[in-house]
């Protein structure tokens, strides 16, 4: 999205309810991509490139499609799309709709670094139709020094390492270059709808833009078009314009781009419990993963910054998260997932600091430090932002799975472990608790219930791991110290454990969502300790009383689940209220199931309120729930009407879902497709 874009978006939706202006947003449409390159589909057809942190090229940056009919324009976002889906539980999407010439079906496939699209017209529709593609290409993320070579049968865009290529299975019946939206323009209050007419009698216009309209003949009442993004220093011009050939006669029907699909989809076992969760949190953490093994937190919708620090990174928080997640549901569901287990352990080996911690955020195509806020330890100063929880996560990660790693690699985890062990010894306290520093959601200092419970759950992985005898009386000894110290956050009065202890010392009495982590903590802590009955009653109660106080149900819609902490302020619009959030509502619900698998280890029947708790959050994220999308996504946010918004989809909840499902299954707990709200 380039600024041009994002003022004309502004101008758009300035003062709209639940739109942000100037953000490029992915609530509606899907995604298709497994190869690094990440294709937005949206219900109108168009594209839109979202892949540049994971691949480093930029792509489309807009576009949109119809038909000309006649010499008249018919554009795709004129009427509302009868249907969009994926095809089985591939990522081939298909998108129909009727048009005033006919029904229409549109397939879409990223392969690799191509895109194929698709398009074929129903029986009795018009003859002499062409498809036309208004796409606006923006190679090195430039929107201005691009040029266009016009080769026989494709054409080529550039400004200096990235080359993207457009081609067609049936050749291009016209085309031209567009100028972009000009200084006063931009100026203007009105906004500019593109494509321009073909001409304006700029020489220029033709070869110095990234904007280009092509026209595509049907033949047998179908067509397709292709895109190729390349870098010059990997890929010369005449293998690009060769593979560019091989794409567009290879996928010049439905059966080759639906069999290429169903070839990269995972088989899951006929007995996987929730299978179509299950099928679509693997899709979504695979479209958002880099070659590497790093994902991004989800599709960058504010690469500007307007309303957000954006979102097209890789936290080490979320991704050992989800890494640990997928190896657990890998090995309960047995779905075969080793090579991403040791795909993530090379990518967190690569990206360790000299201290052995991990930075605030990377760029998942390479691992180098991206853009952030949170790199104290990278900086002159007393530490304080940084995020010592996205430390904790990784080493939980690198413990859990030492087992399942070989050879060289099993050995150089060990020795990360020991730099990573120095490095959290650094950032604990006397007293036994992590020092100040910045929480899970970025956006307060203090010393947190959360950052303390990725601490206890890293020590406790440590000492449970098959590592020298030196190293797990260490880590046990550094649990144990973290277990006693974790009741300094106690509050009595409101039952719960403390969102943190502030600069003051004072305790935080906030409900927060991610002060669950407490609980997935000790289940972690019970292998190699013992949780008493005080501590036992404590988590319970913390439980109980955050997700009631969390516990979120307006009147507008049937949007319903844990709003993020109490008082969070942020990208309510005009809400005037905390919204929902699906990274709160799955984490209550894993923290209810882990909940029910403590207890039921100590033979507490206060376990089955917790498997009702579990069924009533789980139910709402799963694919007929409330906060689910019909595209099967989970957004970060909801607002109250039901409207989505941010980052779309989330990786994080995906896999918080894809990880109490298992849970779940493992304890027997029957998630209803229907539960009771815990209002009831």
């Amino acid at each position: 999205m380039q600024l041009r874009d994002a003022l004309d978006d502004y101008k758009r939706h300035e003062g709209h309810d639940t739109r942000f202006p100037g953000e490029r947003r992915s609530t509606t449409g899907l995604f298709s991509g497994f190869g690094g390159r990440l294709v937005h589909v949206e219900r109108d057809g168009s594209l839109r490139d979202f892949g540049y942190p994971l691949t480093g090229r930029n792509g489309v940056d807009r576009s949109r499609l119809g038909l000309r009919v006649d010499d008249e324009m018919y554009w795709f976002d004129a009427d509302d799309t009868v249907s969009q889906t994926y095809h089985d539980s591939t990522a081939l999407v298909v998108t129909e709709r009727e048009t005033p010439f006919g029904a229409l079906t549109q397939y879409d496939l990223t392969i690799d670094d191509a895109h194929v699209t698709h398009v074929e017209l129903g029986e009795g529709s018009e003859a002499d139709v062409e498809l036309v593609a208004y796409m606006g290409f923006a190679p090195n993320a430039q929107d201005t020094r691009i040029g266009q070579l016009r080769h026989e049968d494709a054409v080529e865009l550039y400004h200096t390492t990235e080359h993207d290529f457009v081609g067609s299975a049936t050749d291009f019946s016209d085309l031209h270059g567009q100028v972009p939206i000009r200084f006063a323009e931009v100026l203007d209050n009105t906004t500019v709808d593109l494509p321009r007419p073909v001409s304006e009698d700029r020489y220029e216009e033709d070869r110095l833009s990234g904007d280009l309209v092509v026209f595509l003949l049907f033949e047998s009442g179908r067509t397709s078009l292709v895109t190729l993004l390349t870098d010059k220093g990997t890929t010369t011009r005449e293998t690009a314009l060769g593979r560019l050939d091989e794409l567009a006669a290879e996928y010049g029907d439905v059966a080759a781009l639906q069999q290429t699909a169903e070839a990269e989809t995972l088989d899951l076992p006929d007995d996987a419990p929730h299978a179509d969760a299950v099928a679509a949190d693997i899709r979504v953490l695979r479209l958002l993963s880099a070659e590497t093994g790093l994902r991004i937190a989800g599709p960058d919708f504010d690469p500007y910054y307007a309303h957000s620090g954006g979102y097209g990174y890789t936290w080490f928080r979320d991704d050992a998260e989800i890494s640990l997640f997928v190896n657990e549901v890998s090995d309960h569901a047995g779905l075969g997932l080793d090579a991403w287990t040791n795909r993530s352990a090379r990518a967190y080996l690569a990206t360790q600091q000299s201290d052995g911690t991990w930075p605030h955020r990377v760029w998942p195509r390479d691992g180098t430090l991206a853009p952030g806020w949170a790199n104290g330890r990278l900086e002159a100063g007393d530490g304080v932002d940084y995020q010592a929880d996205q430390t904790g996560s990784v080493v939980t990660f690198l413990a859990s799975v030492l087992d399942d790693l070989d050879g060289d690699l099993c050995d150089d985890v060990v020795t990360a472990l020991d730099a990573a062990l120095d490095g959290l010894d650094d950032t604990l306290a006397a007293d036994g608790r992590p020092v100040a520093c910045q929480n899970a959601w970025e956006n307060m200092n203090g010393r947190f219930s959360h950052t303390a419970a990725t601490f206890l759950g890293a020590y406790a992985a440590v000492a449970d791991a098959d590592l020298p005898a030196e190293t797990t009386t260490h880590a046990k000894e550094q649990a144990d110290r973290i277990y006693e110290a974790v009741d300094d956050l106690w509050a009595d009065d409101r039952g719960i454990y403390a969102l943190r202890e502030c600069e003051t010392g004072e305790l935080d009495l906030r409900y927060d969502s991610a002060s669950l982590a407490l609980v997935a903590a000790h289940r972690l802590y019970v292998r190699i300790g013992n949780i008493d009955d005080k501590r036992l009653d404590r988590l319970v109660s913390h439980v109980e009383e955050t997700v009631d106080n969390l516990w979120y149900d307006p009147d507008e819609s049937d949007v319903r689940g844990l709003v993020r902490y109490e008082g969070d302020s942020w990208r309510q619009r005009g809400q005037g209220h905390e919204k929902v959030w699906t990274v709160s509502t799955a984490w209550g619900a894993h923290a209810a199931a882990s909940m029910t698998g403590l207890l039921r280890q100590k033979g507490d029947e206060r376990a089955e309120s917790f498997a009702m708790i579990t069924d009533d959050l789980l139910s709402l994220v799963l694919p007929d729930g409330p906060l689910c999308m019909e595209t099967g996504y989970l957004p970060e946010q909801v607002f109250d009407d039901g409207t989505p918004d941010s980052a779309t989809p989330l990786g994080w909840p995906h896999a918080l879902r894809l990880a109490t499902v298992a849970l779940t299954d493992e304890l027997g707990i029957d998630v209803s497709a229907q539960a009771p709200t815990l209002a009831d």
